[in-house]
């Protein structure tokens, strides 16, 4: 499988290329795309591209998308986009190019996280009346609270609680109400990255905890991802249809 990575120079895009480079499975470079690029081996533009490659990895900027949707359907090739905070035109873009090629969206690309959602779904389903939080960890640099994974992991439990309200912090004074999904962030050191789901009844717990020690982990599921995705037909993908 050769591999196209836009948005190569930064910290996830050079983490993308030493996979590759290391035939991470099976894998390898076909070409690297960097609006920032000084690197003479790595263009600026899709468009400047003189290689083919048999599936895209976008770690770049969400204002990229439009652009590199385009490019990935005027060549029909395959696209993982790993990105997040697409505004509403660029959500468009990314739903107009899967009608055309297949598209992989997510808003982790770990697989430890996609499976963590898939446990919760299903303690959920199964302990209908059980009180549920959730609390993630990162580092004290991280901007937004609680984090895109804790939001993404509320909405697949919501799936089956539909009446579930969410609770962001809790503090006063107040008992829980019934329905809760409670979310708390911490924020402290170099963390990078920890999601606890907490189901409780008046008799057990269940705690699904899911760890990340390096960045890493990232670059290895949007891999995994491209390797899924070639050969599919056109749609829109995530997590859920991969681990299927």
């Amino acid at each position: 499988m050769k591999v196209i990575v836009n948005g190569a120079c930064g910290r996830m895009g050079k983490e993308v290329l030493r996979l590759l480079d290391e035939g991470y499975r099976g894998a390898e470079r076909a070409g690297a795309v960097d609006a920032f690029s000084t690197d003479p081996a790595i263009v600026k533009t899709p468009d400047e591209l003189t290689v083919t490659g048999d599936v895209i990895i976008d770690f770049s900027h969400h204002a990229a998308t439009p652009a590199i949707c385009a490019y990935a359907v005027k060549t029909k090739t395959p696209i993982v986009l790993c990105t997040t905070g697409q505004t509403e035109e660029e959500l468009a873009a990314i739903n107009e190019a899967a009608k055309s090629i297949p598209v992989f969206r997510s808003a982790n690309m770990s697989l430890g996280v996609a499976v963590l959602c898939e446990l919760a779904v299903s303690a959920a389903r199964l302990y209908p009346d059980a009180d549920i939080e959730i609390v993630e960890v990162h580092h004290n640099r991280k901007l937004d609270a609680p984090s895109g994974t804790a939001l993404m992991v509320a909405d697949r439990i919501r799936e089956v609680k539909t009446d579930a309200t969410y609770k962001l912090g809790r503090a006063g004074n107040a008992k829980r109400e019934r329905g809760e999904i409670g979310i708390h962030a911490v924020r402290m050191g170099n963390v990078v990255g920890e999601h606890a789901v907490l189901i409780g009844t008046d008799t057990e717990t269940i705690t699904i905890k899911h760890e990340a020690h390096s960045r890493s982990l990232f670059a290895e599921g949007a891999v995994v991802a491209a390797s899924f995705l070639v050969g599919q037909t056109a749609g829109l993908y995530d997590m859920r249809e991969m681990l299927k």
